[in-house]
């Protein structure tokens, strides 16, 4: 389509067209045609759902020579979801509608998008009080016009950038947002928490859709409320990066689930009068069903745990007198930072890994409520942890499934999982799966303080040091610095106690030789009396100064 665009003669006359007259080639035509080439020599005419607005920024318009160009004025175009730029200093000096006594800048917009022609621009105030102007030019149709604005320095224009309608096609299976530009749209369409796995890549188009099924995990499409489901939509126009210009969308599908009588007649071919013997008319509801993080028992619903908690996923069936029961596949728990999951019940029904999550059995109570256990765990960078599961309901019962457990011994042992994977069936059958969604906070027991800081008791700490990465136990530091002391004092103590001894038993002896002296009985208890108040002050004194 491009190629189409090649072709524009310098001297050649620009045609708007009358919304009634002029060529039907523009008007009956399959397709929603914008502008048309014509070779003067050949005769040849060429058509183009494309023209100067929806290609504004790219060079696919040049000119040629004999080719006369021509644009549709009278085309209808989105305009629910529009953004205007404006110009400073500059307004327009031809323009094809004046109004007068317009209320604000705001009403002049909406003038704009609700005109008769295919508006691109607007001023308000500047050429008079309270004055609207409204152009079906823009830069993009003014590139061969010399000056066609006047610099007035507290002027403004306001030129169409872009709009999108967008409107939601809510069907049985899915729900699907349909998108259409006034400008060409080169960039993706996904849904806001899943924009690698639920995206579309768009290419130099004006219509694109995005398709997000109610059993899709990897779309994100959740449940508020009885029969209403919504997701958020990202419009993002740079292939790497979200900007300025791109847009956000709520999108929301609404579901009439109330009891419905339904009638079938079927003619068997019999002719004349007949009494009916039985005539019966059945309205079954359809079951509400809940997802719970409970403890062990199924009892307590828990908001919060530690990690290595025991826990179990409840799920029930709210209506007891419900004619049906339910099974459970696709069983998947996600980080809540950066969407990492995993999965813990596969699309069989059966457990992935028995250390993590256990097979989903039915509670003694009633076979309305599956239980599964596990030890509550999380992930690296988030407390969050989100669980998704597919819920289909089957009546009466439901068959269970035959799983392969592989115990610690490394044979394997068969278990039953009421997770069976559901007979393959039709894509309008696809909304009897119903998506349920539970989080909750789980926290380590590494006993780090919201400041960051480990609490008292046995903990490592880093030790800046010439050796990198050195890491001390406080605790053993601290007791080996105990033994440490203690021993250097016993030392001390046992050096002092024979030092002392052996300067009096020298001492002694030089008395013996010298006199013979009669001792009262006393003197022993004395002496060591002595020696004790010697050693204790010697002692104290050390430990003072050590």
């Amino acid at each position: 389509m491009l190629a189409l665009f090649t072709s524009l003669r310098k001297s050649a006359v620009i045609v708007y067209f009358s919304c009634t007259v002029y060529s039907d080639f523009l008007f009956n035509i399959a397709f929603r045609c914008r502008s048309a080439n014509y070779n003067n020599a050949t005769g040849a005419c060429e058509l183009s759902n494309m023209d100067r607005i929806t290609l504004a920024g790219s060079n696919a318009f040049q000119a040629a020579d004999g080719i006369e160009y021509m644009e549709n004025n009278c085309v209808e175009e989105p305009t629910k979801l529009c953004e205007f730029k404006k110009l400073n200093g500059m307004i327009l000096k031809t323009v094809d509608s004046v109004y007068q006594d317009v209320g604000s800048v705001d009403e002049c917009r909406e003038l704009c998008l609700n005109s008769p022609y295919r508006c691109h621009s607007y001023d308000y105030g500047d050429t008079g009080e309270m004055v609207c102007r409204l152009s079906h030019h823009s830069r993009a149709t003014l590139a061969d016009i010399q000056d066609p604005y006047l610099d007035v320095k507290e002027a403004a224009t306001y030129e169409l950038s872009s709009c999108y309608n967008v409107s939601i096609d809510c069907r049985s299976g899915d729900m699907v947002a349909r998108i259409q530009t006034s400008k060409v749209f080169d960039g993706k369409i996904y849904a806001k928490g899943s924009p690698n796995s639920c995206v579309r890549d768009v290419n130099n188009s004006l219509e694109f859709e995005l398709s997000m099924a109610y059993d899709n995990l990897e779309c994100n499409v959740r449940k508020n409320g009885l029969g209403r489901y919504v997701n958020d939509v990202v419009i993002q126009h740079h292939d790497k990066i979200v900007t300025s210009s791109d847009l956000g969308l709520a999108v929301t599908c609404q579901y009439d689930l109330t009891n419905k009588s339904v009638t079938n007649e079927v003619d068997l071919g019999v002719h004349g009068d007949i009494t009916p013997a039985l005539s019966e008319e059945v309205t079954v509801d359809s079951p509400n069903v809940a997802m719970k993080i409970t403890d062990r028992s199924g009892g307590d619903v828990m908001p919060s745990a530690e990690v290595g908690d025991p826990l179990a996923l409840r799920f029930e069936i709210l209506d007891k007198n419900s004619p049906y029961e339910i099974f459970v596949r696709e069983l998947v728990a996600l980080d809540g930072v950066d969407n990492s999951e995993i999965v813990l019940i596969d699309s069989s029904g059966c457990p992935t890994d028995h250390f993590i999550m256990g097979p989903i059995y039915k509670s003694a109570e009633t076979g309305k409520i599956l239980l599964s256990h596990f030890d509550a765990f999380k992930f690296p960078s988030s407390e969050v942890v989100q669980f998704r599961a597919l819920v289909t309901p089957c009546m009466p019962t439901c068959e269970p499934i035959q799983c392969d457990q592989e115990e610690s011994s490394g044979e394997l042992r068969s278990v039953i999982s009421y997770g069976k994977r559901r007979r393959r069936r039709s894509t309008a059958d696809s909304h009897d799966d119903m998506l349920l969604v539970q989080t909750i906070q789980i926290t380590d027991k590494f006993g780090f303080d919201r400041d960051g800081n480990k609490t008292v008791g046995n903990e490592a700490v880093f030790i800046p040091s010439s050796d990198p990465g050195l890491c001390i136990n406080v605790a053993g530091l601290i007791v080996a610095a105990t033994v440490f002391l203690s021993a250097q004092l016993a030392i001390i103590a046992a050096w002092t106690f024979v030092y002392q001894r052996r300067k009096l038993s020298q001492k002694l002896n030089q008395d013996n030789m010298s006199v013979s002296v009669s001792m009262p009985s006393g003197l022993s208890s004395n002496r060591t009396d002595s020696l004790c108040k010697l050693y204790d002050g010697y002692s104290s004194s050390h430990s003072r100064r050590f």
